[in-house]
Formats: C-alpha cells, sequence, structure tokens
C-alpha cells in the first residue's frame, strides 16, 4: 500500500496502530516544528554577516525586514489554511504539501541572486510554517485524550527549543566553515527526514475504520467482529464519524451489517470502545463561517488573552533577533560563531522548561503554570541591560529563556481547553488564531527590534524595558483571566467567601424584618 493515498484501498494500513498512535503523532509534530524553528533559525546568526559581506548598510534593519517576510507569509496564509483543514478534516496532507514548499525555499533563498528573491523564499517559508504550527498541533489534539493534552503539547513544543538550539549554533559553524550555503543543506536534509515521518502518519477518523481507536485504552470497536483469518480485510466503512470536537466520538457499540450474530461464531469476540467523552456530546462540530468564528472567539476573554500572550511571545522572541548578535559583537565582539553558542546556552533550558510545564499544567490548570512562568521570567530581562559581566548576561539570557518558554505549553493547552467548549469552533480554528497572532509578533517584532537598535541611543536597552512592560501585562491578564478558575477569582472567594457574604446579607435581612416586626408590634400596642 503506497504512503501517499493509504486510505483509498480496501486493504488495512500497514503499522496501523503505531502510525496512529499519540506518541507517534507527538513525535512527527514536535519532529514538524524542530524543522520549521531550525529552518528559520539557522540564517539568523550568518545574515547579518551575509549581508555585511554583500556592503549592505543598516543590517540590523536588513535582517529584520528578512525576517518580518517569513512572518507576513506565516500571516496570510494563516486563515485559508485554518478553515480548509477544519471544513475538510484534512491533517495529513497539507502536512506534506506544507513540507514540499519548504524545501523549495530553502533552495530558492541559498541559489537568490539578490535581496528580493531572498525575501520572495522567507514568504514561502512562512506559508509553510503555518502548516505545522495549525494543522500539526490541532492533529494532536484530535489524537491525544483531553487529560493528557497538556503533556503531549509540552512533548511536542520542546521542538521549538530544540530547533533554536541546533540552528543557531549549526548556522553560525557551517556558514564559517563552509559557506552561505552550508546552512540551507542542512535544513533541507533535516526537511526530507520530516517528509518521511508526515508520510507515515494515520489520522485517527480513518483508524477508527479500521477498528482502532489510538487515544482510547482498548484499540477495536467492533461487535462480533470474525477470527483473524476471516477479517482480515474487512473495512469498516460503515462506523459512524460525526466529527466531535477534541477527537472524541462516544461509540458504545456499532454494529456492522455485514458480520454474521456473533451467537452463530465460536471464535468471534465482542469487541467496544469503553470511553467517556471529553465533552458534552451537544457540542458536535460542523464548519461555521469565518465571520462567526472571530465572533466566537472574540466574545471569549481566556481566549483573547492567550491570544495576546502568543503575541507578546512571538514579539519578544523576534525582537532580539535581529539585535542580539550585533549586541555581542559591539559589547564582547563576538564573531558568528561565538553568537551561535550564546544562543545555544540560552536555548538549553527550554528543552526543560516546555515538557515540565505540560506535565504541571495536566496537574494543576494553566492559570498557575502561566503566571508563574512570566513573573520568574520579568527580573531576568532587567539584568539583560547590564553590560560588565559576560557570564551574567548569558546565565540572565538562558534563565528569562527558560521560563518564557515554559509559557507556551501552558497556553496552547489554555487554547484547546476554551476551543472544546466552543460550538463549531475547531482545533485548527483556535490554533489559526494561534498561530495569526504569534506570526504578527514575529513580523513586527524583528522590524522593531531592528529600528530601535540601529536608531536609539541605547537601543539593547529600549528593547530589553520594553519587553519588561510587556510581560509585566501578560502578568496581570494571567493573574485575571487564565483558566477556568482564574487566580484572581481565587483571590477573591478567599477573601471574600460567597457563603460568608451571604450569610451576612441573611442576617442583615433578618435583623431588618425583626425590627420592622418589632416596630409594628410596638404601635400596635400603643394604639
Amino acid at each position: 500500500m503506497g504512503l501517499w493515498m493509504p486510505f483509498s484501498s480496501n486493504r488495512k494500513p500497514w503499522g496501523l496502530r503505531w502510525r496512529s498512535s499519540v506518541w507517534f503523532i507527538t513525535t512527527v509534530v514536535g519532529f514538524g516544528i524542530t524543522t520549521d524553528l531550525l529552518v528559520y533559525s539557522i540564517v539568523i546568526p550568518v545574515l547579518p554577516f551575509q549581508l555585511e559581506r554583500l556592503s549592505y548598510r543598516k543590517v540590523s534593519s536588513l535582517t529584520g525586514w528578512l525576517l518580518c517576510a517569513y512572518s507576513a507569509g506565516l500571516v496570510f496564509s494563516t486563515i485559508p489554511i485554518a478553515m480548509h483543514s477544519e471544513r475538510y478534516s484534512m491533517r495529513r496532507m497539507p502536512l506534506i504539501l506544507g513540507l514540499i514548499a519548504l524545501i523549495a525555499s530553502q533552495v530558492m533563498f541559498m541559489e537568490a541572486p539578490n535581496y528580493a528573491v531572498m525575501a520572495v523564499a522567507r514568504v514561502l517559508q512562512g506559508i509553510s510554517s503555518s502548516m505545522v504550527w495549525i494543522v500539526g498541533l490541532a492533529l494532536l489534539c484530535d489524537t491525544t485524550p483531553e487529560k493528557n493534552v497538556g503533556k503531549q503539547l509540552g512533548i511536542a513544543m520542546t521542538g521549538l527549543s530544540i530547533g533554536l538550539l541546533v540552528g543557531s549554533p549549526a548556522g553560525g559553524a557551517l556558514y564559517t566553515r563552509f559557506g552561505f550555503r552550508a546552512p540551507f543543506i542542512f535544513g533541507e536534509i533535516c526537511a526530507f527526514v520530516d517528509l518521511g515521518l508526515r508520510l507515515l502518519i494515520i489520522e485517527r477518523d480513518v483508524a477508527l475504520k479500521w477498528g482502532h481507536d489510538p487515544s482510547a485504552p482498548t484499540a477495536v470497536i467492533m461487535k462480533g467482529a470474525l477470527d483473524a483469518s476471516s477479517t482480515s480485510d474487512i473495512q469498516l466503512s460503515s462506523l459512524p464519524t460525526a466529527q466531535v470536537h477534541g477527537s472524541t466520538t462516544e461509540i458504545n457499540e456499532v454494529e456492522d451489517p455485514m458480520v454474521p450474530d456473533k451467537s452463530r461464531l465460536p471464535n468471534a469476540r465482542k469487541l467496544s470502545i469503553a470511553r467517556k467523552p471529553i465533552m458534552d456530546p451537544a457540542l458536535v462540530r460542523r464548519p461555521i463561517p469565518l465571520l462567526s468564528v472571530i465572533i466566537k472567539l472574540s466574545q471569549s476573554p481566556r481566549a483573547m488573552v492567550a491570544l495576546f500572550m502568543s503575541f507578546v511571545y512571538g514579539l519578544v522572541q523576534s525582537m532580539q533577533e535581529p539585535s542580539l548578535p550585533l549586541h555581542l559583537q559591539s559589547i564582547w565582539e563576538f564573531n558568528s560563531d561565538r553568537v551561535g553558542l550564546a544562543y545555544l546556552a540560552a536555548v538549553v533550558p527550554a528543552l526543560i522548561s516546555s515538557p515540565l510545564a505540560g506535565f504541571y499544567v495536566d496537574q494543576v490548570g494553566p492559570n498557575y503554570i502561566t503566571f508563574i512562568c512570566l513573573l520568574l521570567a520579568l527580573p531576568w530581562w532587567i539584568v539583560l541591560t547590564l553590560r560588565h559581566s559576560l557570564p551574567l548576561f548569558i546565565f540572565a539570557l538562558a534563565a528569562q529563556c527558560f521560563f518564557v518558554s515554559g509559557v507556551v505549553a501552558p497556553v496552547t493547552t489554555e487554547l484547546a481547553s476554551v476551543s472544546r467548549k466552543m460550538p463549531g469552533v475547531g482545533y485548527a480554528h483556535i490554533y489559526g488564531a494561534f498561530n495569526l497572532a504569534f506570526g504578527i509578533g514575529t513580523a513586527v517584532g524583528p522590524v522593531i527590534g531592528g529600528q530601535i537598535y540601529d536608531h536609539a541611543r541605547h537601543g539593547w536597552t529600549a528593547l530589553c524595558c520594553i519587553t519588561s512592560a510587556l510581560i509585566l501585562v501578560c502578568v496581570t491578564l494571567a493573574f485575571c483571566y487564565t483558566g477556568d478558575d482564574p487566580l484572581l477569582a481565587k483571590v477573591l472567594r478567599h477573601y471574600y467567601p460567597i457563603d460568608s457574604i451571604r450569610k451576612h446579607s441573611d442576617e442583615e435581612s433578618n435583623s431588618t424584618d425583626n425590627t420592622s416586626r418589632t416596630h409594628i408590634v410596638s404601635r400596635a400596642e400603643s394604639a
């Protein structure tokens, strides 16, 4: 059976269980994010030096515009990709097409004869990035049970840190030793490996047709199934696959008219899915217009706060990309190799924070984790303004990266939770909005960072102060709105218990009634 069209045949796909399993999907999505961030970041330490070698001026601004071109492609492609993926319930094919676009963009960038072609290649790269961030995350949530969504998202999000971890130092080293084409060839090799993994994906709705639910403890759903010798090629084409959001349709027993009564089959077994639905069965997902999706999301404070944090995360991460290499070069005379090592030291702690945050999100909820990570990230941006100690600077860079990266898993989990409670809003919709917010942040971030660094007297200090102010705003919003039970609500209940207020109100009411009765009785007696 071919890998391109594995679902059109009447034969059961080979490797059905592991190709549709939660852990394989998590691995593929995580590796896709790794490839995306590797290709994105591998040029960051080399672009300024390459542009300087080509005699360009105002290198920081030009680098910022190239990074902005990537984000422009990501932003403008987000809405059509999200709507198409959710309308037609397609996950696997958009992921494959996106990766082909990524490979093409790498070749175009590598062979670009001028700056304009570089910009076009970055736009195409941004379009391919939308596929993994929208469709990939939606596919992961489709497959994963609700109780494990935070953990699996946290594990997949380590791909973000790994991509940055490998991309920046590898880009600097390859550029120094082998020239401008070397980083792109390395990115293309990773992209081809990613393509092979994506070709192996089997989506959950397809696995259900063959009697396997990858997100359930029991794997088969067929009642009255024949023995293995007589049913190896039976496909459950009659299986109802109502699209219940969160990839959970409760199916207790499914009868297949092609299968005889189990009482007449001595080797038959009763097979069923024994799962609880992770949401109200009434919330069955049906395609809705784009405007309706926007209205529903805009009416949810939780969704808007999570999307604002996604925007700030993209803005904060991208503002430093064109300016950090130049700051390190200016203060400590770093070359491209040493800039890559600085990125390496900063990103390593993030490998721990993302899965750790995802694990605790499933335990205590996104409200605590989001608030704590943002609060602990704040002081390190102040430390980054100091210029006297390189070890302190690198440590502060690593610390802020650890805590800022820890925000991604709870924010994406929060968005999934919000989506499950909105009729008609699917995972592709909500992660499309996430990708749009993040993309806008990464689009304007490099431009803002490059312009401020080039034109402000203390450009790096100004960028750190702006970032600190944005994080402070996010801390406040997380405290007030994040989670099913925000921290502000918990604090108010602790200091102003509702039962006490009601009891006090009832006592005042009873006291008033008693006073009124006493007054009436007194007037009656005097009369």
